[in-house]
């Protein structure tokens, strides 16, 4: 339910996830938000008077991105600070940062209209864990179908390089590769063969738009610094060879793939991470009901799959899914992973610690 308590405890709620992904910088600015934001700006006032969901709309998120974007401009000292871990105190912090909302209303403003396109190069480490297992099922040949894809940075999840706990993907001479922490068995190799990658966003993003990858350069973590230089790894690929991501609705798009004619022999895989929440009911319901018929006509030769790298969010963790057709389609689980693919888990989910009780208006049934 909408209202000021609710929206500083999605502040509490981020702070537990930071806790959970070691970023305790953004954690201790989580807790002075939750404590300390005022209305003295208009910024504030429009945090804490946020009509919808607030941990469904990544707000926190943000909000951090465009704090994190003056930091990166040079035009707050008092910010940098914080961000420098200088000011580690919540009534030090939320001091700061209220002057800074007053003094930098009109820039950080914007920063809320929209959700966070936070979009990492790192959940490919997650993300091809799914492939390979649709490769296992019903052969190396993918067309690989991801809505939201932002910026299209995943979608080029065929020419990354991965290390996944010692086993080895993609090519060898990729430009980046993709290493997470690993814990637990790694997955045996096997043959995959991404034959077609397309995408759609409902508001993409072109990366190689200086503009543009500053903005995303401000929703990485201040915390982890090779994110960013992975980053621009990354889009220094897309200069060199363009992704194929398209503004589109991801029902409508799902639709429309789903219905085109299917090679003999390449399995059609759905694949998506941290986009589900962000999804209208209505949406989610028709790429639900699109799957199915699409299920429901599956064959050897043209099989169907669904990847996706979503988080549970009582654990803090992203939980790395895989259902495909014929078969069983029952959902199994091969992962949990960090949010940005730092760390990669193949133990049992039981094994997760520690859990958060959310109010029920922030919980999300992905798939």
């Amino acid at each position: 339910m909408a209202g000021e308590e609710n929206n500083r405890g999605a502040f509490r709620i981020q702070e537990f996830y930071c806790r959970q992904m070691d970023a305790p910088m953004y954690a201790r600015l989580c807790v002075a938000v939750a404590e300390g934001l005022t209305r003295e700006s208009k910024t504030g006032a429009r945090i804490l008077d946020w009509p919808g969901e607030p941990t469904r709309d990544a707000l926190p998120l943000r909000f951090f991105g465009g704090l994190h974007a003056l930091v990166r401009a040079g035009k707050d000292a008092g910010l940098a600070a914080v961000f420098g871990g200088d000011v580690i105190e919540p009534a030090a912090i939320a001091a700061v940062l209220n002057a800074a909302l007053v003094a930098h209303d009109d820039e950080i403003l914007p920063w809320l209209d929209g959700p966070p396109q936070t979009n990492e190069p790192g959940r490919s480490g997650a993300l091809i864990l799914g492939l390979m297992e649709i490769a296992r099922r019903h052969g190396p040949k993918i067309d690989l179908l991801e809505i939201g894809s932002s910026a299209g940075l995943n979608l080029l999840i065929d020419r990354y390089g991965f290390d996944l706990g010692g086993t080895r993907m993609g090519p060898p001479d990729a430009p980046v590769t993709i290493a997470p922490e690993w814990e637990g068995t790694s997955p045996a190799p096997v043959d995959l063969d991404i034959v077609s990658v397309r995408g759609c966003d409902i508001q993409p993003l072109d990366a190689t738009d200086p503009v543009v990858e500053e903005r995303l350069l401000a929703y990485v973590w201040p915390e982890t610094p090779a994110r960013g230089e992975r980053l621009k790894a990354a889009i220094a690929m897309q200069r060199a060879k363009p992704v194929d991501v398209v503004q589109a609705d991801a029902a409508d798009w799902i639709e429309a793939r789903l219905a085109e004619p299917q090679q003999p022999g390449v399995t059609r895989v759905l694949m998506h991470s941290v986009v589900w929440q962000y999804l209208p009911e209505p949406v989610a319901d028709r790429i639900r009901a699109a799957m199915k018929a699409a299920s429901e006509r599956a064959t050897a030769e043209h099989p169907f799959g669904w990847v996706m790298m979503e988080p549970d969010r009582n654990l803090g963790k992203q939980i790395v899914r895989v259902r495909s057709w014929p078969g069983d389609g029952e959902w199994r689980i091969l992962a949990t992973a960090h949010a940005h693919g730092t760390w990669i888990s193949t133990e049992p989910l039981n094994n997760a610690g520690e859990e958060y009780g959310l109010p029920d208006s922030a919980k999300v049934n992905a798939g």
